[in-house]
């Protein structure tokens, strides 16, 4: 058999990983940065077993994996592309390519952490529009069972969102409601001081347009109605400038959570995650498709993902989540567990320690990745579970450009394996494989 060679496209860590893992299997790599076209096609010849494309562009990304399949039809291709748009149009292009991004890689790991210790991963079974899952066990040798939350945990999770209608998260939102509260209360009684001497319908309308500042209908002079007359005007004066400051406060931070509906923060039986990025709105949909309830937690008020989320009808506070105050403000100690999924390694750690001080029983699981900062602080305590979403990534990459396709990579023990759809172990790959020297 021919010694197989591999050409790695980019510099990211994920790519680094890759090529590092391939060059300790023995396999030939080829490893480049941002490669012209006369670059690749040096490198690109018939002895080329494989081809993987991992930058974080997906229009460059695309480019450069059209160039490969226009030099060598038919090559092992793997390329990383977050955009399910550019994705399923590549899919279609070139068929004969894996097309993934890290969060998809990665996040089967993370719900499995989140909601189901006990497991390894859990994910989908076929395509995304698919409800139906699959999840494995811990133990070696992999099984692949037919997965679902009971119904406990999923009844949790929308009596949460029960609780969370009609209240409001922020203070934006409490004199939003309560000038619409105070507008209907002053209203209601206005029409039944007035039903008593015009009748129904008369005393609503006058009742009506008194809130609505439009006029002031007559009220005779009675005492009573005079009095109170001129405690509804100084009641409608506060309440409407209340409402108004509310609905401008409302539209200028982006609506992310709402008051009543799907966007409201649940209050129990949910799952906070926090950063929302490509790793972090992946896990919402995937926990929202299973039935558990989230609220997501985003420090960037232009982060890209906000309208996407805001769009899937998920909840967005915009505050920093390593503040306890926050935490608690999210419900963190009636939720199942917190979820540090930015992409910043000591900020995943600062949200890990303040979840640990606001609610010690409620489950932490961090993203890791690029950095040794997690590593180190375990060392110190137990501070959660810890994904390393680019040994996952790398793992499943090196089986797909030099192996056969796999269905997971999961972690097992100080290695990650990457198994096929009946558990079968495909390869193990070290998780702290050493980097390629590649400068």
């Amino acid at each position: 058999m021919s010694r197989q060679r591999v050409l790695v496209i980019g510099h990211t860590d994920v790519g680094r990983r890759v090529c590092g893992l391939l060059r300790e299997q023995g396999i030939d790599t080829v490893h480049l940065d941002d490669p012209t076209d006369a670059d690749i096609a040096a490198h690109v010849d018939d002895a080329l077993t494989g081809v993987a494309v991992l930058l974080h562009d997906d229009i460059r990304a695309l480019r450069y994996s059209l160039v490969v399949e226009h030099l060598h039809p038919g090559i092992r291709l793997f390329v990383a592309i977050f955009d399910r748009t550019v994705r399923s149009q590549l899919e279609v292009a070139v068929p004969n390519c894996v097309v993934m991004s890290p969060a998809a890689i990665s996040v089967p790991s993370m719900v499995a952490a989140a909601i189901a210790p006990g497991h390894a991963a859990i994910r989908r079974r076929g395509a995304p529009t698919v409800r139906a899952w699959v999840s494995v066990t811990e133990a070696s040798p992999y099984a692949l069972r037919e997965f679902m939350p009971s119904a406990g945990m999923r009844l949790r999770g929308a009596l949460g969102i029960l609780r969370g209608q009609v209240r409001p998260y922020d203070q934006g939102s409490v004199v939003l409601l309560a000038g619409a509260l105070g507008l209907a209360l002053v209203t209601a009684i206005d029409t039944w001081v007035g039903a008593h001497h015009d009748g129904f319908l008369v005393a609503l309308h006058d009742a009506v347009l008194t809130t609505a500042t439009v006029q002031s209908p007559g009220i005779g002079d009675e005492p009573l109605r005079l009095l109170w007359a001129t405690v509804a005007a100084a009641l409608v004066m506060g309440l409407t400038a209340a409402f108004g400051a509310g609905i401008v406060h409302h539209l200028l931070e982006g609506r992310h959570v709402g008051i009543v509906g799907r966007r409201v923060a649940p209050r129990s039986g949910h799952v906070i995650i926090a950063g929302m990025g490509q790793v972090g709105l992946r896990l919402a949909q995937e926990l929202r498709a299973l039935g558990i309830a989230v609220v997501c937690i985003e420090q960037r008020h232009d982060a890209p993902t906000l309208s996407k989320a805001k769009g899937l009808g998920i909840p967005v506070v915009i505050d920093d989540a390593s503040s306890q105050g926050v935490l608690r403000r999210a419900g963190i100690r009636r939720a199942l567990a917190v979820v540090a999924a930015g992409s910043d390694e000591r900020d995943n750690i600062a949200i890990a320690i303040a979840a640990r001080a606001a609610a010690p029983a409620v489950d932490v699981v961090i993203r890791a990745g690029s950095d040794d900062a997690i590593a180190e602080t375990r060392s110190l305590f137990h501070i959660g579970a810890a994904i390393d979403v680019n040994a996952l990534t790398a793992a499943f990459v090196a089986q797909a450009v030099h192996g056969s396709r796999p269905y997971l990579a999961v972690h097992a023990d100080a290695a990650v394996v990457a198994i096929d759809e009946q558990g079968a172990i495909l390869g193990r790959y070290a998780a702290e494989s050493a980097h390629c020297a590649c400068a």
